[in-house]
């Protein structure tokens, strides 16, 4: 097969501009680094916005414009005027920031070696196979694809071109209910945790769920009679942090906290969440401990550099992870390093953009497509 006849993986996509960092920026002094930063940022001054995601470390946050979640910080994105977004993230999310910006303005990933990796456990190339294979079994208008904003924007494409919509963690009960009002069934791509958890929300029972295993020949490992009965067919596709939180994490816990308050987000699996007191995501994770009673304590089932800064802006509480700190870091997000970020920055000082995130215009309009459903719902 030659390269022109080879899918477009989103894992690898913007793989020509993969590379190691200049020696220059290696092993700064902090700050000399932090200081070079604020240099830049005040000679770019309005030419350029900072995004930070929350689960990045506090050597990168610091120079974040606004922090948030996947989703408010496109909307950040879109509502900025500045020419370049510099998205402190991973490849998604810096993808989606392309959708929903206009073409004039640039996104920037500080490294393009932050990618997802639960994202790309359903690439579209996979999904749109699955989608044929489960249609020939069904009638496509019976079934509705949803795919959560943790995806490739050519995921999100395919999504929007079968009549599905995008959601998040935290909106994904009621884009569950929009679409089971136009189908018979759900397609969810890619974190069957986040499934598994919503649809209990809504009543169902894993008597009412199958697991599509793209791995798996014909119908991802399932028999026809078992698609046939399903309400939701789940892609066996997880977020490797929230899925290492374990019972005995909130059995161990309890035990030496009693008075503890354990809250998970939902990507975290089924168990994981009856067992914990609050499940929600780290927007509602934040509001949560920061409305909490001064005293109270709080164990936390997320990325480690959220808990952490929670923990730092809400002192008069105990806050901390719900395992240790090496089971919840996330790797992708780490390789936004503020090395990365001074680089990319200075670079744009000097008039060049470096690792800028490019959609295809297609894909890029369809996704829209799939996002504004997400909203409209």
């Amino acid at each position: 097969m030659s390269t022109t006849d080879e899918p477009d993986l989103g894992l690898w996509k913007y793989s020509d501009s993969l590379g190691s960092l200049p020696d220059e920026y290696s092993d700064l002094d902090e700050d000399e680094r932090d200081r070079r930063i604020q240099d830049a940022k005040d000679e770019l001054e309005y030419e350029v916005v900072i995004l930070g995601h929350n689960y990045q470390r506090e050597t990168v946050t610091r120079h974040a414009d606004f922090l948030g979640d996947s989703l408010e910080l496109s909307r950040r994105a879109a509502d900025a005027d500045a020419p370049y977004v510099v998205f402190c993230g991973v490849t998604f999310m810096a993808e989606t920031a392309d959708v929903v910006t206009d073409d004039s303005q640039s996104v920037i990933l500080p490294s393009m070696e932050a990618s997802c990796p639960m994202a790309g456990m359903a690439e579209d190339i996979q999904v749109d196979g699955a989608w044929n294979e489960l249609t020939s079994v069904v009638p496509p208008e019976d079934v509705v694809p949803v795919t959560y904003v943790n995806s490739y924007a050519s995921l999100k494409a395919t999504t929007a071109e079968n009549g599905g919509a995008c959601c998040t963690s935290s909106n994904a009960t009621e884009v569950f209910e929009w679409a089971l009002d136009r189908g018979e069934k759900i397609l969810f791509t890619p974190d069957r945790h986040l499934a598994d958890n919503t649809l209990h929300d809504l009543g169902y029972t894993e008597d009412d769920y199958v697991i599509w295993d793209p791995w798996k020949p014909e119908l991802g490992g399932n028999k026809e009679e078992e698609i046939e009965d399903a309400t939701f067919l789940l892609w066996e596709g997880f977020c490797q942090v929230h899925e290492r939180f374990t019972v005995e994490d909130v059995e161990t816990t309890r035990e030496r906290d009693p008075d503890v308050n354990v809250i998970v987000h939902p990507e975290c699996r089924r168990e994981v969440v009856e067992a914990a007191d609050i499940s929600g995501s780290t927007s509602e994770i934040i509001d949560e401990v920061e409305s909490a009673e001064p005293g109270s304590s709080w164990a936390i089932g997320t990325e480690i550099h959220l808990t952490k800064r929670l923990a730092r802006e809400n002192p008069d509480k105990d806050v901390y992870g719900l395992c240790a700190d090496e089971c919840s870091d996330c790797n992708a997000m780490r390789q936004i390093d503020p090395d990365f970020l001074l680089y990319a920055l200075e670079s744009l000082v000097d008039g060049d953009v470096v690792n800028e995130i490019e959609v295809d215009e297609d894909d890029a309009e369809k996704a829209e497509t799939a996002i504004q459903r997400m909203f409209d719902v």
